[in-house]
């Protein structure tokens, strides 16, 4: 057998072994799957093909035609959003990675001819690098931690998208529940200013009288078109999130929050649970193995970079005689490092493993104090909204009923009244707020569990500050 034939069979084996262990995309993604699935409770999917695509249309059409949910809203966003499938799209990248590293180089063929003057000598040479043969191993190993990597850093990006739209959904629902409960207190407000308009024409009532309670409506006109405003702009923020765009902007929004949960959860040791859970600290550990494998390819590899293994044959033709000698040929090249042994490139490899390393133990410090903090932000909602509705609330509705009481009796003047009225708007508002808040903490506590960490949070130091905000701010 000459040697074209033997590094042909060579070549033909070591890619049919390399190509048998690789994985389809659908294998590719099922991390992606179970490690959202078990994170969040929802399934992404890769929308590539026209099938796909006619899938998610169908799902998201039957979805928007009802009244959106926390739940249908995620749905939809995972199915549209595109940065999320482009994040899918670095899965293939990194298996064509994979694929690489489980090949040797491409051949090279090289074909000379030298005529003389008695002969013709033909060479034909086929050269293999042998270098990228037996480091197959170790490349494939880690195309395959980057692989991973990048499975989680796509599983990441599901989680984002699913947190931030939940995280949207509720300041979307919270400005609509504000705008329905001034409207509310506007329908008393217009009564009143009807009232006194009445009393004014009659004389029954001042004109200062008559002047605050008209300034009451007209103020409050003015604070539901701020909310109002306030809700087309959320909403606006929320079709982002959910991806549409068209006719399929005309979702369909709840009037009002969920209740409050009377429960809160019971997490044990939750810093360990963040640890083991986090899908970005496990894209960085993954990162880290692929470049402790690196790493110890460069240390082994610092004298020989690269070595090619040329085979051929050479024909030798006498031109005078006719006649045609062949020799077979086989030889190694190494190139022989004289100005660098390689010093650089190790140190280089060993700075960046150290420098990943102590980014990842970074990162998990950093974890377990997030984790701790959205844990007490969740409680401290919950104990302060449950305050709203359990003292705070029933005393301003008793305020607001004995004001009334004493207003209808002449016992005091419409200012009075007035004054009851205002509190009691900015305090329901500022209940309102505080269970959205509630919800928002809920929220990134998942986020600080799982990873994916939603945007938009809560500013908790300035939460007392809040308490003095106008009625329809935030």
């Amino acid at each position: 057998m000459n040697s074209f034939k033997v590094l042909s069979a060579f070549s033909t084996l070591l890619i049919s072994t390399s190509l048998s262990g690789c994985m389809s995309t659908n294998d590719a993604f099922a991390p992606v799957k179970e490690t959202t699935e078990a994170s969040i409770g929802y399934t992404p999917r890769i929308v590539s093909s026209d099938a796909d695509i006619a899938e998610s249309n169908q799902l998201t059409d039957d979805l928007i035609q009802k009244t959106l949910t926390i739940d249908s809203a995620v749905k939809i966003a995972l199915l549209n959003n595109k940065s999320l499938q482009a994040s899918y799209n670095e899965i293939g990248i990194a298996q064509a990675s994979v694929i690489r590293g489980s090949l040797p180089a491409n051949p090279v063929i090289a074909f000379d001819q030298t005529r003389g003057t008695e002969n013709l000598e033909t060479e034909r040479l086929l050269m293999l690098n042998i270098f990228s043969v037996v480091t197959i191993p170790a490349r494939r190993e880690i195309a395959i931690d980057q692989l991973r990597a990048a499975q989680m850093r796509a599983a990441e990006a599901t989680i984002k998208v699913a947190l931030d739209t939940r995280q949207q959904y509720l300041r979307t629902v919270a400005s609509r529940e504000r705008i329905s409960k001034l409207n509310d207190i506007k329908k008393l407000t217009d009564a009143g200013a009807d009232i006194a308009k009445r009393m004014g024409e009659t004389g029954g009532l001042n004109k200062l009288s008559q002047a605050r309670e008209l300034s009451m409506a007209a103020e409050l006109d003015n604070e539901i078109a701020k909310a109002k405003l306030d809700e087309q702009v959320e909403r606006e923020r929320l079709i982002r999130a959910l991806g549409l765009w068209g006719e399929r902007t005309s979702i369909k929004i709840p009037e009002k929050l969920p209740p409050l949960p009377t429960k809160l959860k019971k997490l044990d040791d939750i810093e360990s649970e963040a640890i083991k859970k986090r899908v970005d600290l496990q894209a960085a550990r993954h990162d880290l193995d692929a470049m402790a494998t690196s790493l110890g390819l460069t240390q082994v590899t610092r004298f020989v970079t690269d070595i090619d293994l040329v085979g051929g044959r050479i024909s030798d033709k006498n031109t005078d005689t006719g006649e045609t000698e062949k020799f077979n040929k086989i030889g190694v090249d190494i190139e022989i490092p004289i100005f660098d042994f390689g010093t650089a490139r190790s140190l280089d490899a060993e700075q960046r493993y150290m420098k990943a390393a102590n980014l990842l133990a970074d990162k998990a410090i950093k974890i377990r104090s997030e984790v701790r903090e959205a844990y007490l932000a969740y409680r401290g909602m919950h104990e302060i909204t449950r305050h709203f509705d359990t003292q705070i609330m029933p005393l301003r509705r008793t305020i607001e009923e004995e004001s009334l009481l004493q207003y209808s009796g002449m016992l005091s003047d419409v200012s009075e009244l007035i004054a009851e009225t205002k509190a009691g708007i900015a305090v329901q508002i500022r209940a309102i707020n505080s269970k959205r808040d509630f919800f928002i903490a809920e929220n990134q506590l998942k986020a600080a569990m799982v990873g994916g960490g939603a945007g938009g949070g809560i500013d908790f130091g300035t939460q007392a500050n809040s308490q003095t905000a106008e009625p329809a701010g935030h």
